[in-house]
């Protein structure tokens, strides 16, 4: 684990990067209590250099965040990425991975997280905010919010033959993870506009995989609840769909409490 400058703090800061908004979460690790979260959100997607004058903002007027950490996490949420098996990855050659399914820049930085199941997955962060976070607290950790999502669910979803597809949606886009018999069959991205263009998605998927809609076992998580419109228009045609239980233990202070806990599954799983 790569940790800040401040050796003597029990605090642990996780923060979650897109192009559509924010969210930071505070972890006191002695207490195993969230003592900080805040979720900011964009009207429109906002350039990388916009972005970082947000996260500027926040640090000049949020109190929390100017305290002692001990270890910071950032995590990176966009399009940008493709995993590649562990056998057939070649670090001097990361842009090529990407630069049939990506748009990238001869200037971009390529970083890659290696993962638990003998895969990579290659991305672009975003470098100037990688930078403001470094000359704030010397070395940290950064990953590919895919990354987590990937290895946590890998690491406990039941063992069975029925495929189980997890959906965790955000900020107008969302990632499925198709997961089989404890291996992974399919870990993608999809933007969308409409409610029409989720369904699409999600059922053209499904068709290309050659899951049956009346059999698979459909399992939210993200920013969904049972009164958006993708899920009452994805109930009509999914009937086994769920919502993730449980997955942390962590208390919260009243004032921090998420809406929806599973709507923050990236940031909390990233302690």
């Amino acid at each position: 684990m790569v940790t800040n400058k401040i050796k003597n703090s029990n605090m642990k800061l996780s923060i979650q990067v897109s192009l559509n908004g924010l969210s930071f979460c505070i972890l006191d690790q002695n207490e195993d209590r969230i003592s900080f979260f805040k979720k900011v959100d964009f009207k429109n997607p906002l350039n990388p250099i916009k972005v970082l004058a947000k996260i500027e903002e926040e640090y000049e007027k949020e109190e929390a965040l100017s305290q002692d950490i001990h270890e910071v996490t950032l995590l990176f949420r966009n399009s940008l990425f493709s995993l590649v098996p562990l056998e057939l990855f070649d670090e001097e050659k990361a842009s090529d991975y990407l630069k049939f399914n990506a748009k990238i820049l001869k200037t971009d930085f390529i970083a890659f997280d290696k993962l638990d199941q003998e895969m990579v997955n290659v991305y672009v962060p975003y470098a100037n905010i990688t930078n403001y976070f470094f000359d704030k607290y010397g070395e940290f950790e950064y990953r590919h919010s895919l990354s987590v999502l990937v290895e946590t669910l890998m690491k406990h979803s039941p063992k069975q033959e029925k495929p189980l597809v997890y959906l965790h949606s955000l900020d107008g886009s969302f990632e499925l993870v198709i997961i089989e018999n404890s291996k992974l069959l399919l870990a993608n991205s999809f933007d969308y506009d409409t409610k029409e263009d989720f369904l699409y998605y999600l059922l053209f998927t499904a068709e290309q995989l050659e899951l049956d809609p009346n059999e698979l076992e459909l399992i939210l998580l993200g920013d969904i609840s049972k009164e958006s419109d993708e899920y009452k228009l994805t109930w009509d045609y999914i009937k086994n769909v769920s919502f993730l239980g449980p997955f942390h233990s962590f208390k919260f202070d009243t004032s921090n409490f998420p809406e929806n806990e599973h709507s923050e599954y990236l940031l909390l799983k990233s302690f």
